[in-house]
C-alpha cells in the first residue's frame, strides 16, 4: 500500500491507497496553529496512522509515501520553512519523521500544488504536456508542467505564483510579510482584509459583518448579488486573479489552467467566469481553457499518492509494485 498527504495551512489531510491506486482509508484534520512546527509533524503522522488503520492496515507496511505540502520548503533537508499562513510552525520536518514511522527511505516531498499537478496528469485518460495546476485558497499556488516536466526547481519552490507583485502600491501585506502580492487579496485568508479596505477607501454600504472575529470568505461570496460591498470586493477579486492568471500565460504557455482550492472549489462561477471573461484581454498569445479540478480536495493527496507509486515523478511508466 501507498500513502499520500495533503500538508495545507488549513487542513491536513492523509489517503492510503493500494497497488492500483484505489483509496481504501483517509483522515482530515485541521492543521495546528500557534502550536509550533513540530505540533504539525505529529498532526501529519497521526493522520497518516488513522488512515492506515481505516485501511486495515499499518504504517509501518507502506510501500511509500508522498507528500503534497504548502511552502516555502527546503527540499534537501525534507522540512516546511517558516510557513506564512500557519503561525508559529517556524520549521516543520516532515520527510525523516514520516520515513521512521512508514520504516521506508522512498518518501517523496513536493509542493502541494506540484502534486496537484502530478494529480491530474497521472489520472487523466490524456493530459496536456503543457498544463497548470492553481490553487486558490488559504493561498495562492501553481504547479507547473512544461515540455511534460513537472518544474520543482532546485529548492522545491517554483511555481510560488501567489507571490508574484501585482499591486506596486502594496495596499495590503502578504503573510510573507512582502506587500502587493496576488496572495495578500486574493486568498481566502486575506479577502476579509481586501472587503475592510475597500469599504474604509469607498464607503460602500453593507450588512457584511466586517467586525466579528470570524468574519471570513465565505461570508462575502455568499453575499454575491445582494451587497454592494460584496459585489463590489469579488469584481476586485477578479481583476487581481485576471492578472494573476495572465502572468501565469506569459510565463509558462500552458494549453489548460486546471484551478482548486476552497475559494474556487466553493465559488466557480464567481471566481472563474469572470477571469474567462478578461483574460483575452490580457495576453498576448494563447489563451488556455480554465477549468475546475476534477479531483476535488483530494487532488494533492491522490497526486501524492501517484508520487509515491511512482518514484516521486507521476510517470505511470514507473509504477513500483
Amino acid at each position: 500500500m501507498y500513502a499520500g498527504v495533503d500538508l495545507g495551512a488549513t487542513n491536513t489531510r492523509a489517503v492510503v491507497a493500494d497497488v492500483d491506486g484505489r483509496i481504501l482509508g483517509r483522515d482530515r484534520r485541521s492543521t495546528p496553529h500557534g502550536e509550533g512546527g513540530i505540533a504539525v509533524t505529529e498532526a501529519v503522522l497521526d493522520a497518516i496512522r488513522t488512515a492506515c488503520g481505516a485501511a486495515d492496515t499499518n504504517a509501518n507496511r507502506l510501500q511509500a509515501v508522498g507528500i503534497g505540502s504548502m511552502g516555502p520548503l527546503d527540499a534537501a533537508a525534507g522540512v516546511v520553512d517558516d510557513p506564512p499562513n500557519v503561525p508559529g510552525a517556524d520549521r516543520v520536518p516532515l520527510v525523516g519523521p514520516v520515513r521512521n514511522l512508514a520504516d521506508t527511505d522512498r518518501v517523496y516531498l513536493h509542493n502541494d500544488a506540484n502534486a496537484a499537478v502530478i494529480a491530474e496528469r497521472f489520472y487523466a485518460d490524456a493530459a496536456p504536456d503543457d498544463m497548470v495546476y492553481l490553487t486558490i485558497s488559504s493561498g495562492v499556488g501553481a504547479g507547473v508542467c512544461v515540455d511534460g516536466r513537472v518544474l520543482s526547481g532546485w529548492d522545491g519552490n517554483a511555481g510560488e505564483i501567489g507571490h508574484v507583485t501585482l499591486d506596486p502600491r502594496g495596499e495590503l501585506t502578504c503573510g510573507c510579510g512582502i506587500p502587493g502580492h496576488w496572495e495578500a487579496y486574493c486568498a481566502g485568508s486575506n479577502i476579509p482584509d481586501y472587503a475592510r479596505l475597500l469599504h474604509d477607501r469607498e464607503d460602500l454600504p453593507t450588512d457584511l459583518p466586517l467586525d466579528e472575529t470570524g468574519f471570513d470568505a465565505a461570508a462575502v461570496f455568499a453575499a454575491a448579488g445582494d451587497d454592494p460591498l460584496a459585489d463590489r470586493v469579488i469584481d476586485r477579486l477578479a481583476d487581481w486573479n485576471s492578472q494573476g492568471f495572465a502572468t501565469i500565460v506569459h510565463a509558462y504557455a500552458p494549453l489548460v489552467i486546471r484551478v482548486g482550492g476552497g475559494v474556487a472549489l466553493n465559488n466557480p462561477d464567481l471566481v472563474l467566469d469572470p477571469v474567462r471573461e478578461r483574460l483575452p484581454d490580457l495576453v498576448m498569445t494563447n489563451v488556455p481553457e480554465i477549468e475546475l479540478t476534477g479531483l476535488g480536495e483530494d487532488v494533492v493527496a491522490r497526486g501524492a499518492v501517484a508520487s509515491a507509486m511512482t518514484a516521486g515523478t507521476g510517470d505511470r511508466a514507473r509504477i513500483e509494485r
